[in-house]
């Protein structure tokens, strides 16, 4: 726990029930809010899939699920799931969800290998959610759109919250800032990823940085994205490349950026074709859905 950090006399505006009831409020308007404003249904998400169904999420391609045999199954291993990711675009078949619906669930899940930190534990508790769009959806224009429904309900979430705890003030400006990862590195060449992340937040407190898993001017990533998860190849109109990003808000206790969803326009089959032969993978053309190069 070398990267936990607690701000000298910090001191919380709530006690460990006023903690618990808190929660529950911002899970319980949160969901309610984000279900009506993209128009998605409540499904139940597994804790664990079967190895070798290509079905659990990579992430960055080098994290370690935890694993486990099942009796039942001739002790075949099964794995806690990372993310939803590939499991949600099964669920939009299987329940048939129309164009312009989604469904959402509340994902529970294990990674090892995660650094651990003040905003990353061993557990994850999140929303995961997917929603079914259209050929014309396909753009960058769509996903800013998107991310601005999303941003009104986590300010609308953020106003709750302060009239049951007027303690907590709202700190969310009016609109977020949509950036793209190469202008970002253009603005602080001389940072890291995580500083120019900080950088950014700090001075717009609520930035979509748009662009991640694709190589910048300088041959390096802002940060790693699976090839089979979502769009960091096609290119903009702004002449970059990347149909995904992250929210980013500042936070002042931490005084540090704060990343509250990954997301993107999930991968075209010409999308996933391209990037798997950009990750070096040799049976690009034939890749299935077992995930073996």
């Amino acid at each position: 726990m070398a990267k936990l950090f607690i701000p000298p006399a910090y001191k919380s505006h709530l006690n460990l029930k006023q903690t618990e009831h808190a929660i529950k409020t911002v899970k319980d308007h949160f969901q309610t809010a984000l279900s009506a404003e993209l128009r998605l249904r409540r499904v139940t998400a597994p804790l664990f899939v079967m190895k070798g169904t290509g079905i659990n999420d990579d992430l960055n391609g080098i994290e370690r699920p935890v694993a486990f045999p099942i009796k039942e199954f001739n002790d075949q291993q099964a794995e806690v799931v990372h993310s939803l990711a590939k499991w949600k675009r099964m669920m939009l078949a299987d329940y048939e969800i129309e164009q312009g619906y989604g469904l959402y669930t509340d994902m529970n899940a294990i990674r090892p290998d995660e650094e651990l930190s003040n905003i990353h534990s061993l557990y994850v508790d999140q929303w995961d959610w997917e929603r079914h769009i259209s050929k014309e959806e396909y753009n960058i224009d769509f996903l800013k759109h998107i991310v601005t429904k999303i941003y009104e309900v986590m300010k609308r979430t953020e106003f709750i919250v302060f009239e049951r705890y007027p303690d907590i003030k709202p700190i969310l400006p009016e609109e977020i800032t949509f950036i793209h990862a190469q202008d970002l590195l253009d603005q602080y060449p001389g940072l890291t990823p995580k500083e120019r992340e900080d950088a950014i937040a700090k001075k717009h407190k609520a930035v979509f940085l748009i662009g991640i898993g694709n190589k910048l001017s300088h041959g390096e990533k802002h940060d790693g994205r699976a090839p089979d998860y979502d769009d960091w190849s096609t290119a903009t109109a702004e002449g970059y490349h990347g149909l995904n990003g992250d929210i980013l808000v500042w936070n002042p206790i931490l005084e540090r950026s704060f990343e509250i969803s990954s997301m993107g326009i999930r991968v075209s089959p010409e999308a996933l074709t391209k990037q798997l032969a950009i990750e070096g993978c040799p049976n690009a053309k034939n890749y299935c859905f077992t995930n073996a190069c």
